[in-house]
């Protein structure tokens, strides 16, 4: 069978998980993706933003939507509470904006010919608001729809189906503040109990926001015709503050997709806290610039931690390492997964602690480049990332110098683990 082709229908300030952990997971499963944006062509980029719940004051009433700006690049948007079945009433935080990455379109909107695809993926965030009044968009989703092939949309990317009006008597979920436009074009409207609900109804594939992205992602695979084996994995990541935003979520969320067992933990933290991350990008200065990204819940506790029961290991990149890296219990946990040769994948700056933990004599690996002096002076062959999203296996090691490879370096991961993917 071909392999399968879907398109990414972008826009400037969508949701950055949203747009860049279905692109980079669906990629490492062997689809070709297409990220297009009206306006825009190939190597154009779109911005994204950041948004979360951080605490920020509920509306009070039903559907209430007011948007301020306070002058320091943030964006707080006030939703109300929204009634369940029975009056019930749910709370949801209302959330907070700020930059995310540039998101690199990889196609040109004008020459998208829906023909050449099996599917479409629509991310959230604010993007959705304009697109949905624009034409060619719903002209295309409508195309989509009228051929039945697999569309999934996430959080306010609802907005679009329904201006597209194909969510007609079609179960629907969506974010919260989404319920009043998707009951108005006609759909069934499916609560959100929780931030991870998804709901199926034929090739239609909805959910509430990024937190739903396993099965998200799982149920469009799916809907593509797609099966995974020797997903019954093991995995753990090895996190700390200020770790990459996307080195993180995108393996997390993706190898979760695939249906393995994943937990996060860090050093001194219990399962249910936070680490803060940093938004790495290439953005023309003569190195990586930074912004605060998203908070990252842990899943377990590091303290807890049964490192037998794992099968593989995975260290995000960004700044977390530097510290990790001083870490002597840090240092016994990575050094114990390397001495029983299980699959170890690190990216970035993440091979600041395989140095430190003297597990890369005579292997060959490679990093971000200024990691380079970490690498040789711990007794590696270093390979050139060249280009920067080039990945490498070297016996049970994954390396990986950014996040751009992070498709290359999940694949490389689930080669290693016996997990496939097949259409």
């Amino acid at each position: 069978m071909a392999p399968k082709k879907v398109l990414l229908l972008c826009g400037d300030y969508m949701e950055d998980y949203e747009a860049m952990v279905p692109f980079q997971a669906l990629q490492a499963y062997g689809v070709s993706v297409d990220a297009a944006c009206p306006g825009k062509k190939a190597g154009d980029s779109c911005r994204t933003a950041v948004h979360q719940g951080i605490g920020h004051q509920k509306g009070e009433r039903k559907g209430e939507y007011t948007e301020s700006h306070n002058g320091t690049g943030k964006t707080y948007v006030q939703l109300g509470l929204f009634l369940r079945a029975h009056n019930e009433m749910t709370d949801f935080l209302t959330y907070a904006e700020s930059r995310g990455h540039n998101f690199a379109l990889n196609a040109s909107f004008d020459e998208v010919n829906i023909n050449e695809y099996d599917g479409l993926v629509i991310p959230g965030g604010r993007a959705p608001e304009y697109l949905a009044m624009d034409e060619k968009v719903l002209d295309l989703v409508r195309k989509f729809s009228d051929a039945k092939k697999p569309i999934a949309s996430v959080c306010h990317g609802q907005l679009i189906l329904a201006a597209a009006g194909v969510v007609q008597n079609r179960k629907c979920t969506a974010y919260p503040a989404v319920k009043p436009v998707l009951v108005a074009a006609g759909a069934k409207w499916e609560e959100a109990d929780t931030m991870d609900k998804c709901t199926v109804d034929g090739n239609l594939v909805t959910a509430v926001a990024y937190d739903a992205h396993p099965e998200f992602i799982s149920l469009f695979v799916k809907a593509l015709g797609g099966s995974v084996t020797g997903s019954n994995k093991r995995i753990l990541f090895l996190c700390g503050d200020y770790m990459e935003d996307y080195e993180v979520m995108v393996p997390f969320q993706s190898l979760q997709a695939l249906g393995c067992h994943v937990d996060a933990v860090c050093p001194d933290k219990g399962a249910g806290e936070k680490c803060p991350t940093a938004i790495h990008d290439f953005e023309g200065d003569q190195t990586y610039s930074e912004k605060p990204g998203h908070d990252f819940a842990l899943t377990a506790s590091f303290d807890n931690v049964d490192a037998s029961s794992y099968d593989a290991l995975v260290i995000p990149g960004g700044r977390a390492p530097e510290y990790l890296a001083l870490n002597d219990k840090v240092i016994s946990l990575v050094k114990g997964f390397m001495d029983k040769a299980k699959p170890v994948a690190s990216i970035c700056h993440g091979q600041q602690i395989l140095s430190a933990a003297g597990v890369l004599q005579g292997r060959k690996c490679t990093a971000y480049p200024a990691v380079k002096l970490n690498v040789v002076l711990g007794g590696a062959t270093w390979l050139e990332p060249n280009p920067i999203d080039r990945c490498f296996t070297d016996g049970n090691l994954v390396t990986g110098a950014a996040w751009p490879g992070h498709p290359e370096f999940i694949s490389q991961l689930m080669a290693l683990l016996g997990i496939k993917v097949s259409f």
